[in-house]
C-alpha cells in the first residue's frame, strides 16, 4: 500500500459498536495512532481499535467529500455498508499494516 493515499475509514470496539468515521492521507498511519491511542479523543474514549471498513480514493477531495457523506448517514445505512465488505466485522488494520 502506498505511504500517502487519501482514504476514508471506519472504526469499531466490536461488531454492532461505536462508530468512527475518519480521512486521512496515510490509512496505516492513522489507524496505528488510534490503536497506540497517541491522540486524546472519541476514538481512545470507546477503544475503537478495529479498522472494520475503509476506501481508497484518488484525491483529498474526493475522501473529504466521501467522508462528509457517511457522516451523514444515518446509523443503519453504515452498519450495511460494513457488513457488505465485511460481514463478520474483522479488524483489517492486519492487512494494510
Amino acid at each position: 500500500m502506498p505511504e500517502k493515499q487519501p482514504a476514508i475509514y471506519i472504526l469499531s470496539n466490536k461488531k454492532g459498536g461505536v462508530l468512527y468515521i475518519g480521512v486521512t492521507s496515510n490509512l496505516a498511519k492513522r489507524v496505528y495512532q488510534h490503536q497506540t491511542h497517541q491522540d486524546d479523543g472519541f476514538s481512545k474514549k470507546y477503544n475503537l481499535n478495529d479498522l472494520v471498513y475503509f476506501e481508497m480514493h484518488s484525491d483529498m477531495l474526493d475522501a473529504i467529500s466521501r467522508e462528509k457523506q457517511l457522516k451523514h448517514w444515518n446509523r443503519e445505512w453504515k452498519i450495511r455498508l460494513i457488513e457488505k465488505a465485511n460481514p463478520e466485522w474483522l479488524d483489517l488494520s492486519k492487512s494494510i499494516l
